[in-house]
């Protein structure tokens, strides 16, 4: 049987009788975990399970450079693409369990030390990262068997069928509590507290969890002996309201009263706020080769050339909190029109008119060499001024990247009461609406919300179709203001898992409205910046700017027609979508399969218990 669960214990060797008992085939330079166990300390405990934050904790690319429905890049995962573009791995393909050999083995032997308070601290610390560790399995694959022991090689267990959900989730559920019962709260880690487990950051992972597992099963319709889906929405709500009484260490949004920065700020200062980042991953300057390059991953075009899309951007309030959606003619906006006087993270978030680097002074334009659908991502794009040089070719910068944050915690609590039917205005107030609060944005009304539900967050071609009843407004507003918070957090795909709602990922990517040929000043200083030529025709000069960028339509940008046109084809007005080109295969979402992994085939073949996933 292939050692994928747990592979064989390190122990230690026996004496042979006879003629071998002088012998000792205990290796003298390699202590084994008995030994190493016996007599540790809190700081060997620490060393043992400092690898898991490290090797289980996604890092800056994972974490800002998820493609989906809402940003994509010149080249689209499979995962995206869909359809033949997906194939079973023979290996790998996420089926990997090696952290939890590693987690096992030190719940297993840990408990030989006789500090038994540091070893429930760090037991905790395993537990914490064995409940992120299925969670992840059970998002990838659903049901996966449940290993809570370390097993020798030829242990029959190994091949044990999958276990399902409910049984995954109750474990999963057990290791958090325990977590929050035996972790530090934050102030005991003084600086190093967005760095480190705690019971926080516990609390807002099971929030996180509960929530995934309660919307899954609604919309997806699934009923398991044990709990329904409706334990699971108030179980998120539990965590994040002990999280958001302050019991369990006081958490805060980052608000200086600046709503115009705050947001992005928060982004692309080096040091995490501690009081908004429940738990980090660390990229301190003063430590060797622990930098990352997500400022030339935004900046140039051989790093991905990433752009959000049309749709996202449509789904930005106004200022006022009317819906840019109801105003006349936004189908066929342009750009420099639609940014206007729009929810201030907004351009925060993507470059618009009037765009300086953080410390710096001079205004940048939309490069779209950079940026497939002219939607240019600056929310961890760092300036020269605040990590010295960013724009390198190395590109290293030094702004610590969330895992999770008190802002999605708050945003949890909202969505699960909002399933719950449970929400009340006093709820939004403390949760929603203290997020909009920081970027100045008119407070959330339940009343108003589900009485004129968004039609263009209902329809299929731009938002979700299955959300209905009396909360059907409240709800979608909640989803609003998700994905506009956490954008490029890397929460995007597992919401539209959960919400039943891959199908999202067939929309069109598209990008900003051209209504032909024509000029921009993207700069905000009164020059043009860049100019779109027709087809076949030769590029006009704009004189007096040698920064102008030259793009032919049909050639250097496709369109895709826009829906106000009755006459002219893609090559004269429509909305920038690279996609729509022939360099991007694309296919269809699989309703009936793409909502799982498949398992890969060698694995199949090592265990027979194991079946694989519907439709694979």
């Amino acid at each position: 049987m292939k050692k994928y669960i747990i592979p064989a214990l390190i122990v230690a060797a026996v004496g042979l009788s006879s003629c071998e008992d002088a012998i000792d085939l205990t290796p003298k330079d390699k202590p084994t975990y008995i030994d190493y166990f016996t007599n540790a300390t809190a700081s060997d405990m620490e060393m043992f399970t400092n690898p898991l934050y490290n090797n289980l904790l996604p890092d800056a690319d994972d974490v800002a450079k998820e493609i989906s429905d809402v940003m994509v890049n010149a080249n689209l995962t499979a995962f995206v693409r869909g359809g033949g573009e997906r194939s079973i791995p023979k290996n790998g393909g996420g089926w990997t369990w090696t952290n939890l050999r590693r987690i096992n083995d030190f719940l297993e032997y840990g408990q030989l030390s006789s500090d038994t308070e540091s070893y429930n601290q760090y037991a905790a610390v395993a537990r914490f990262f064995r409940a992120f560790f299925y969670y992840d399995k059970l998002k990838r694959f659903g049901d996966v068997p449940w290993v809570d022991q370390s097993f020798a090689s030829d242990d029959d267990r190994l091949y044990n069928p999958r276990d399902n959900r409910e049984t995954i989730m109750t474990h999963i559920i057990e290791d958090l509590d325990y977590a929050v019962e035996n972790l530090l709260t934050r102030d005991k880690h003084k600086e190093e507290a967005p760095f480190r487990a705690t019971k926080g950051a516990a609390l807002a992972l099971k929030a996180r969890v509960c929530l995934f597992e309660g919307t899954f099963r609604k919309y997806h319709n699934i009923t398991l002996e044990g709990h329904d889906y409706n334990y699971y929405l108030q179980q998120a709500v539990d965590a994040a309201e002990k999280l958001m009484s302050g019991k369990y260490g006081k958490y805060s949004l980052h608000n200086t009263g600046k709503p115009e920065e705050d947001y992005s700020m928060l982004f692309v200062e080096d040091d995490a706020d501690p009081n908004e980042y429940i738990l980090a991953r660390s990229y301190k300057s003063n430590i060797a080769n622990n930098q990352h390059g997500l400022t030339l991953y935004c900046e140039l075009g051989t790093h991905g050339r990433p752009g959000f899309t049309r749709k996202f951007v449509n789904t930005y309030l106004m200022k006022d909190g009317t819906r840019f959606t109801d105003r006349p003619g936004w189908q066929t906006m342009n750009f420099l029109d639609e940014v206007k006087d729009r929810d201030p993270r907004l351009a925060q978030t993507i470059m618009t008119p009037g765009y300086k680097y953080p410390g710096e002074s001079a205004k940048i334009a939309v490069n779209y060499g950079v940026t497939p659908t002219g939607y240019m991502p600056i929310k961890w794009t760092q300036g020269k001024g605040v990590c010295g040089d960013p724009h390198s070719t190395q590109g290293r910068c030094n702004n610590d990247i969330p895992f999770i944050r008190y802002a999605e915690v708050l945003l949890a609590y909202a969505e699960a009461k909002a399933e719950l039917g449970t929400l009340t205005q006093g709820d939004l107030d403390q949760s929603v609406n203290l997020i909009r609060k920081r970027v100045g944005m008119p407070a959330m009304n339940i009343v108003t919300a589900n009485a004129t539900p968004d039609v263009y967050l209902m329809k299929p071609e731009t938002g979700y179709d299955n959300v209905t009843g009396a909360n059907t407004g409240i709800i979608l507003e909640i989803r609003r203001e998700r994905t506009i918070e956490l954008a490029q957090e890397a929460l995007r795909i597992d919401d539209l898992l959960r919400w039943h709602q891959g199908k999202c990922l067939n929309q069109a990517f598209a990008g900003i409205y051209l209504e032909g040929p024509c000029q921009m000043d993207l700069k905000g200083d009164g020059k043009v910046s860049v100019v779109f030529y027709a087809n076949g025709s030769e590029a006009p000069k704009v004189d007096g700017y040698d920064d102008c960028q030259y793009l032919e339509i049909g050639k250097d940008v496709f369109l895709t027609v826009d829906p106000a046109a009755t006459t002219g084809g893609t090559d004269t007005h429509g909305y920038i979508n690279y996609h729509a080109g022939s360099k991007v295969n694309r296919n269809k979402w699989n309703e009936d399969r793409d909502y799982f992994y498949p398992i890969p085939s060698n694995e199949l073949s090592l265990n027979t218990n194991l079946k694989q996933n519907p439709g694979w």
